[in-house]
């Protein structure tokens, strides 16, 4: 057994799963390679939209005969259930894979079981190989299943000091064109951007992805509790799907054409946990926390942030609002503490990536 060529084909696996970041939900992204029995690449493929032929089947399809005696390198492990395709672990079965490794096990008790399918046919099966890198560009379904609410990763843009916004409210731009660019990114993997009413009326936003090519549209969801909201907003645009988030008794008749979602208020604000229920109920796994500091945090408060991505400009205001506001912690040993994964110079700025501990 060559380690190394499984560490090679399980990467590159890994790689095409991430090509479908955004486009999947409500399935995960998934990267398949297939080998021959004497080990060489003859076929690859990865899941690109929900309702369509998972990676296996693309890799399977681009093999053909020679997949016979050959291994399949999976990110997830193969599903075991009919839903709008057939199971994976069948497929396998069938195309005469010898060999199968996985790097993580699939938590969805729907679709589990590939594994032990497989066995019980005589498939040898390794599961764990690359099992962080695999998980890591899988970390919004996985995190959606395993939570039973969407991933959420909070972006903000600040100064060096922490500051969002001078004293007189200015804001554009503290961070370079870089930067801005990579948050298209960010949004272009997201299924939902959410941003507060605040926000909207003072920037006036568009969130939807330009520059990113072949990018889905995310569902760009504002949060006004009492449809205060112009109808001449950009986000209002027809560029991407937006739904717009009211209060149970709120006016919205001069929103005429936009989608509504009605929800109880809490203290005048929406609750994250209702919105992250129904978004989570029509499909999304995946938002992108675009608002501003009192958004962040009310969902730092309700335990709802998985990831912080934050980009710090070399720049010093010393007055202004700091990128979060009123999070419930009163004193530092409540402090929400944070694991640095990744830090990376974007242009001039720096891009901070980071999880709460324990997660």
């Amino acid at each position: 057994m060559d380690r190394q060529a499984d560490t090679t084909a399980m990467r590159r696996a890994v790689e095409l799963a991430a090509r479908a970041l955004g486009a999947t939900s409500p399935n995960p992204v998934v990267g398949c390679v297939v080998t021959d029995a004497s080990g060489h690449r003859v076929g690859e493929g990865f899941h690109r939209r929900a309702g369509g032929p998972h990676a296996e089947i693309h890799a399977l399809r681009e093999a053909g005969v020679l997949a016979r005696g050959g291994t399949a390198y999976v990110t997830l492990e193969p599903c075991d259930h009919t839903g709008r395709t057939g199971p994976c672990s069948r497929a396998l079965i069938e195309a005469g894979v010898r060999r199968v490794v996985y790097a993580v096990g699939d938590p969805d008790p729907k679709a589990t079981g590939g594994a032990g399918t497989l066995r019980a046919a005589g498939v040898e099966v390794e599961r764990g190989l690359l099992a962080d890198e695999a998980e890591a560009v899988n970390i919004a379904w996985l995190t959606s299943v395993r939570r039973g609410r969407p991933f959420v990763r909070w972006k903000y843009a600040a100064t060096l000091d922490g500051r969002v916004a001078a004293a007189d409210g200015t804001s554009r731009w503290i961070t370079s064109a870089e930067s801005r660019a990579d948050v298209h990114r960010l949004r272009a993997e997201a299924d939902a951007v959410v941003a507060g009413g605040g926000t909207l009326r003072a920037d006036d936003p568009h969130l939807a992805v330009r520059g990113v090519d072949g990018a889905t549209q995310p569902l760009r969801v504002v949060l006004d509790a009492r449809a205060e909201l112009p109808p001449t907003a950009r986000v209002l645009d027809d560029a991407a799907p937006t739904l717009v988030v009211v209060g149970e008794d709120a006016d919205a008749r001069h929103l005429p054409g936009a989608e509504l979602l009605r929800l109880p208020l809490y203290d005048g604000r929406v609750g994250v946990r209702d919105l992250l229920d129904r978004l989570h109920a029509r499909g999304v796994r995946s938002v992108l926390l675009e608002g501003g500091p009192t958004l962040a945090g009310s969902f730092v408060a309700a335990d709802a942030v998985d990831q912080v991505v934050g980009y710090l400009a070399p720049v010093l205001l010393g007055a202004g609002p700091a990128a979060l506001a009123d999070a419930g912690i009163g004193t530092l040993t409540d402090a929400l503490r944070l694991d640095v994964t990744e830090t990376v110079r974007v242009g001039p700025d720096l891009r901070i990536t980071a999880t709460p501990k324990g997660v």
